[in-house]
Formats: structure tokens, C-alpha cells, sequence
């Protein structure tokens, strides 16, 4: 589990290509490596990936078919920087939201409007049935940082990004085009799903 409060960048040193999947080797900043162990789990741009290996700072992960279709994992090269989070463990503050690290879907950037160290950020979601899940103010993972949606015009959103956050991810690197990875928040998927279910199931005993 993450909470979508970006612990710092990382870069991609090595990606070895097979034929259903990659395998990334990652330095992270010396902090992030600390008490690192085998096993644990790391959110790499908001995707949950398992630690193969460790090599003082450098770290391997394995990425399936799957992930790599559905992420913008698929899509990185050697020299790129990611967004890094370490999983929560007991006790920790929980400054953002509930994050799984299951991407859902990409959405690519329509535009950017930037302003000194802040901008506001349009996105429109590859899968655009999944736009009901997308509310106003309603809590979404964009590339593992925690965000509130600021609007919504039809089948596109938007994010209004603060000085910190600018600063501190790989957000100040994006263009438009540039493809994100999106986790809608669990709960707003729940409470949608249940009240559709609900809906067709009282038209039903109507009809």
C-alpha cells in the first residue's frame, strides 16, 4: 500500500527486454535505499513492483506483459526519471490517499498551463468509459502523486499542481503528449459500481 506522496526521483540505469517482460535496474537516492530488503514493495511512477535485487543503491524489478501494456512502463528508456515511493508499513502518516499501485489506465496531457513553480495540467484517460470514476475534488494517483481533480470538461480533467510537487517529481519534465499513469481511488470505484448495480437492479423489479 502507497499513499501517494512521492519519496523522491529515480533513474533508469539498465532495461534488459524479454519477450513477455522487462527487467528495469533502477539507483534510487541514497535515502530511499536504506533498510531497503528482498521482497518489498516499491511504486515506480504510482505501479507497485516487487524488489528482485539490491546493490547498495541500485535495485532490480521485473515488469510482466501486462503492466507493460497497461502503464507507461513500457515506454521508458535508460536515462528517464521516475517517481519513487516506499510502501507504507504501520504507524506511518498517511498524507495523501489510500494508493493499491494497480495503474488502471494511462491518460496523455492535453496542456499545460504553467506559472513560475505551479501549472494546471489537462488529461484525457485512454479508457474513456472509466471518466465516470473522475469527479470533481475527488482524489486520483497520477504517476504515484497523490492529487484532487480540479475539473472536469467532458471526457478530459484536470490538476492544479503546487510549488512542491512541481518541484519534487517528475511532473516539471512533462509535455503535452506525455502519457500518465492513472489509479482512480478505490472508493469512489466502489460507491460508483454499487450504485450502478443497484440502479439497474431496481429498473429490473420495475420492468
Amino acid at each position: 500500500m502507497f499513499t501517494g506522496i512521492v519519496n523522491g526521483i529515480a533513474t533508469i540505469v539498465s532495461i534488459k527486454k524479454k519477450i513477455k517482460s522487462y527487467r528495469y535496474t533502477v539507483e534510487l537516492p541514497s535515502n530511499l535505499s536504506k533498510n531497503l530488503n528482498l521482497g518489498d514493495s516499491i511504486s515506480h511512477n504510482g505501479c507497485c513492483l516487487t524488489v528482485q535485487s539490491i546493490n547498495g543503491t541500485y535495485i532490480i524489478c521485473d515488469v510482466v506483459e501486462e503492466t507493460l501494456k497497461r502503464t507507461n512502463l513500457g515506454i521508458l528508456d535508460i536515462g528517464d526519471n521516475i517517481n519513487i515511493e516506499r510502501s507504507v508499513k504501520y504507524g506511518d502518516e498517511i498524507g495523501g490517499h489510500i494508493v493499491s499501485g494497480h495503474i488502471m489506465n494511462t491518460a496523455e496531457i492535453c496542456k499545460i498551463l504553467k506559472s513560475g513553480n505551479t501549472c494546471t495540467i489537462w488529461l484525457k484517460i485512454k479508457n474513456v468509459s472509466l471518466m465516470k470514476y473522475i469527479f470533481y475534488k475527488g482524489f486520483i494517483c497520477i504517476d504515484g502523486i497523490s492529487l484532487t481533480v480540479g475539473d472536469v470538461v467532458k471526457n478530459e480533467f484536470c490538476v492544479h499542481i503546487i510549488p512542491h510537487t512541481f518541484l519534487s517529481t517528475t511532473i516539471k519534465n512533462k509535455k503535452n503528449g506525455s502519457l500518465m499513469n492513472i489509479e482512480i481511488d478505490f472508493y469512489t470505484q466502489t460507491i460508483v459500481d454499487t450504485t450502478e448495480r443497484l440502479i439497474n437492479k431496481n429498473i429490473k423489479c420495475i420492468l
